[in-house]
């Protein structure tokens, strides 16, 4: 964990080929960011699909994403997650 305060949680996660999250449920909105380029294995409630990232290209999810997420490559796979656990109006009273 690199950052946890009242606005954001920013984590740094590393997974060896084969590791897996587990399954989980997102309770804030969140950004990732992947470090390097790679396919991740998403298991959910809709069944399974390979999910492909690009280096510094981010995707968005809103809260509530239940999911187990598996590193399929061959290599240590790298993202940077930013959980967003207030929305702007919540901070200063109007939304961004």
């Amino acid at each position: 964990m690199q950052i946890d305060n009242e606005r954001v949680v920013v984590t740094e996660w590393r997974f060896a080929p084969g590791a897996e999250t587990g399954w989980h449920r997102h309770g804030y909105d969140y950004v990732v960011v992947p470090l390097r380029d790679g396919k991740l294995q998403l298991e959910t409630s809709e069944g399974q699909r390979i999910s492909e990232l690009k280096t510094g290209q981010s995707y968005s999810r809103l809260a509530g994403v239940e999911h187990n997420v598996i590193n399929v490559n061959d290599y240590e796979f790298v993202f940077v997650e930013i959980e967003l656990k207030q929305a702007t109006s919540d901070v200063h009273g109007v939304q961004a």
